[in-house]
């Protein structure tokens, strides 16, 4: 079974994909994850983005794995830990147009379908129901206040110790609303069959009791005591 989880930035797909995940024990695959990865590494290698020839060969040598450390989903890039390195503002002001790329999301759409294999799993991200498992078994669309999604995630990074400005976050959150939802190859939008979740207004454990009420409405064996 597959659950599909799209939506905005900093909106709280990653924490419901993992709250399902554990309640359903199914796989989580944090498909933002990824593309944040290949960002990171296009930075840290000074490969401009209309460099094409560049890219498609990092893309080559980049190899991508998740494992669980503390209970906590972790990123590893080339077999190295860059869970923290990913989630930096300057990553999360590349990796919007680094995911309009062609090249790269062909190779993580392919990377995404292979992760999942025979086996329940969630995977969040922008193009999910739509274009990586179109014919997933509950899809969901996640949405919120721009400025609400901006301070959660100005919270999560003061959390981490990480410098970061609101007025700074506002704007990154603005420019990868606009990139992801007009860009060319896969844009963001809601799958026709995707239910609405907008969380502006409410808790991380009302966002996840409406999803769970969906599941068990739909797979009643799905239940969980």
């Amino acid at each position: 079974m597959i659950i599909a989880i799209d939506g905005f930035s900093s909106c709280g797909k990653s924490t419901l994909a993992k709250q399902l995940a554990s309640k359903l024990n199914f796989i989580f695959i944090d498909s933002g994850a990824m593309y944040r990865a290949v960002a990171l590494y296009l930075i840290n290698e000074n490969i401009h983005l209309d460099n094409i020839d560049e890219i498609d060969k990092a893309l080559a040598n980049i190899h991508i794995t998740f494992e669980k450390i503390d209970g906590i989903n972790t990123t590893f890039l080339n077999g190295n830990n860059v869970e923290q390195d990913i989630r930096s503002l300057k990553v999360s002001g590349h990796v919007s147009e680094v995911s309009a790329l062609s090249e790269v999301r062909k190779k993580m759409v392919a990377l995404q379908r292979d992760m999942a294999g025979n086996q329940g799993i969630v995977m969040d991200g922008r193009d999910i129901g739509t274009v990586v498992f179109p014919d997933a078994d509950i899809k969901f669309f996640i949405t919120a206040d721009p400025i609400v999604r901006a301070q959660r995630r100005y919270n999560e990074l003061i959390s981490k110790n990480q410098h970061a400005e609101l007025h700074d976050v506002i704007s990154n959150i603005q420019h990868r609303d606009k990139i992801d939802s007009t860009r060319e190859d896969s844009p963001l939008v809601r799958a026709q069959d995707a239910i609405l979740l907008d969380n502006t207004d409410i808790t991380i454990s009302e966002q996840f009791e409406f999803a769970m009420n969906i599941i068990h409405q739909k797979y009643p064996e799905l239940a969980v005591k």
